[in-house]
C-alpha cells in the first residue's frame, strides 16, 4: 500500500472498495511456481507471506482494482483459497488505537506498541537506572533526522581491562524495525533489552561471556509513518523519484545488490534504491557490523512475520560454505521455542525456504563483515491479520521469542569464547 506520494491513510487509500486479504493453498509445486511468479510481476499484490514449500499457504493482500484479475487467476489454476479479511481498513482502529494510548509505567509494557519516542525514553532511562550493566549511543540519524539508538549491553565483570573487553569479548549484535511494518520485531528487541538487564541476575550466562549490541528500531521515520498514516508502510521514508517515497532497507546491501528479488521501480515494496547503502539508516547498520568485525559472532535480525529462522544465502540457492555452522545455531534456537511452546519454526536458507532476495543484511553480514553466525528471525504474526498482531498477544509473542534467541546465544558463546 506503499503507492503514489507515500501521503494517503489507509483509510483513503482503499476507498471506494477494500482491501482484501486472501489465505491460498500451495498444494503442488506448479502453485508454488504460480505464485512466485505472481510475487516477481505484479507490484500491487502485497504478499505478506510466501515460501517454497508444497503444503503451505500463502497470505497476499489485494487492492480493489486487483481483486477480479487476482480471483481469475486462482480459478484458473485451481488455487484452493479463502478470504480470511474481507475488508482490511475494519480490522485497522483496534491496533492504531492500541498504539496512540499512553505509557505510564516505568516498567516496559507488554500490552502495547511503543512509539518511537517511547522506546528512546525508556532505554534512556533504563542506562540511566543500570549504568553499570548498559549504555545508548547513536549509530545514525533517519533521513528525517531521528536519532538511531544502539544499546550496548554487558556484565560489570566483564570490564576489568578495558582493551581486553573490547578486542576478546565476543558480540551478539541484533537489530529491528528495518521493515516499518512489522510492529513485533521493535517489541522483541525492546523486550530483550528489558530482560537482559532489569532481569539481569536470571540472566548471567547471557552476559558472562557476551557483549551484547542491540539496535531496536532502525527505520524510525517509516515506523512512526506506519502508525500515522499508513499501517502496511514497509520502506524508508526519503523520496525516491517522481511521486515515490521509500527504500527497501533490507534489498540495500552492497552485496550482490540490486540482483534477484529487488525491484528497480521506485514506488515497489522492494525498491532496491538508486545504489547500494542510499539509505542512512542501512549505512549506520554497517558502519556498526564493520566497527564490530572481529568481535562480532552472531547477527540476528528481527523481522515479522512466519516463524523462520534464515540464514545466507539470500541471493543464490546455494549454500555457503560454513552454512552446517549457521544451521547447527538456528536448530538450537528452534528446538528451544517448540520445547517451550510447541510453535514449530522452519529453519533453513532464505533463498530454499522463502525466495531469492539479493542485497539483504544477513547476507552483507556473514559475507562482508566475516560474521560466522547471521540468520533473520520472522517472528509469529497475528493470525489471520499478519502484521497487526492485536496487542494482546505481544507478551506471548516477545516471551517466546527469547526463548529461541536465548538458546541460540548461549550455543553461539559455548562455541566462540
Amino acid at each position: 500500500m506503499s503507492r503514489a506520494d507515500g501521503t494517503t491513510s489507509v483509510r483513503s487509500a482503499i476507498n471506494p472498495g477494500s482491501y482484501k486479504l486472501y489465505s491460498v493453498e500451495q498444494n503442488s509445486q506448479q502453485q508454488v511456481d504460480v505464485l512466485r511468479d505472481l510475487q516477481q510481476t505484479v507490484d500491487d499484490l502485497d504478499f505478506w507471506k510466501l515460501d517454497r514449500l508444497v503444503g503451505s499457504d500463502a497470505r497476499i493482500l489485494v487492492p480493489p482494482t486487483q481483486q477480479q484479475a487476482f480471483q481469475l487467476l486462482l480459478d484458473t489454476q485451481q488455487l484452493r483459497h479463502r478470504e480470511i479479511i474481507p475488508d482490511f481498513d475494519s480490522v485497522q482502529d483496534e491496533h492504531l488505537y492500541s498504539a496512540k494510548q499512553s505509557l505510564r509505567s516505568k516498567r516496559l509494557p507488554l500490552t502495547k506498541y511503543l512509539r518511537y519516542n517511547e522506546m528512546v525514553d525508556y532505554i534512556n532511562n533504563l542506562a540511566r537506572k543500570y549504568s553499570d550493566l548498559m549504555t545508548v549511543s547513536e549509530i545514525g540519524k533517519s533521513h528525517e533526522g531521528r536519532p538511531i539508538p544502539s544499546v550496548t549491553i554487558r556484565s560489570p565483570s566483564s570490564y576489568g581491562s578495558r582493551a581486553a573487553r573490547n578486542n576478546s569479548q565476543p558480540v551478539v549484535f541484533v537489530d529491528a524495525g528495518i521493515h516499518a511494518r512489522e510492529w513485533a520485531a521493535p517489541a522483541e528487541a525492546m523486550y530483550l533489552i528489558s530482560e537482559l538487564v532489569e532481569n539481569a541476575a536470571q540472566h548471567k550466562d547471557l552476559l558472562e561471556g557476551l557483549t551484547w549490541v542491540i539496535v531496536p528500531i532502525v527505520n524510525p521515520d517509516g515506523y512512526e509513518y506506519s502508525h500515522e498514516r499508513e499501517r502496511l508502510w514497509r520502506k524508508t521514508r526519503r523520496p525516491a523519484g517522481r511521486n515515490c517515497y521509500g527504500i527497501d532497507g533490507n534489498r540495500n546491501y552492497d552485496f550482490h545488490w540490486a540482483e534477484v528479488g529487488a525491484s528497480a521501480a521506485p514506488c515497489a515494496e522492494t525498491y532496491h534504491g538508486e545504489h547500494s547503502f542510499s539509505e542512512p539508516e542501512t549505512r549506520a547498520i554497517r558502519d556498526e557490523l564493520l566497527r564490530l568485525k572481529g568481535r562480532c559472532k552472531f547477527y540476528l535480525s528481527l523481522h515479522t512475520y512466519g516463524e523462520y529462522l534464515l540464514y545466507p544465502w539470500g541471493w543464490t540457492d546455494a549454500l555457503p560454505v560454513g552454512w552446517e555452522k549457521i544451521d547447527a545455531v538456528a536448530q538450537v534456537g528452534a528446538r528451544a521455542i517448540h520445547d517451550a511452546t510447541g510453535t514449530t519454526y522452519t529453519v533453513g536458507s532464505s533463498t530454499n525456504v522463502l525466495y531469492a532476495a539479493a542485497g539483504g543484511s544477513d547476507d552483507y553480514a556473514f559475507a562482508v563483515a566475516d560474521v560466522p553466525i547471521a540468520i533473520t528471525m520472522e517472528l509469529p504474526g497475528g493470525g489471520s491479520a499478519g502484521f497487526n498482531p492485536p496487542p494482546s498477544r505481544i507478551e506471548e509473542i516477545v516471551k517466546e521469542t527469547f526463548v529461541g534467541i536465548r538458546a541460540m546465544a548461549l550455543e553461539v558463546a559455548k562455541n566462540y569464547n
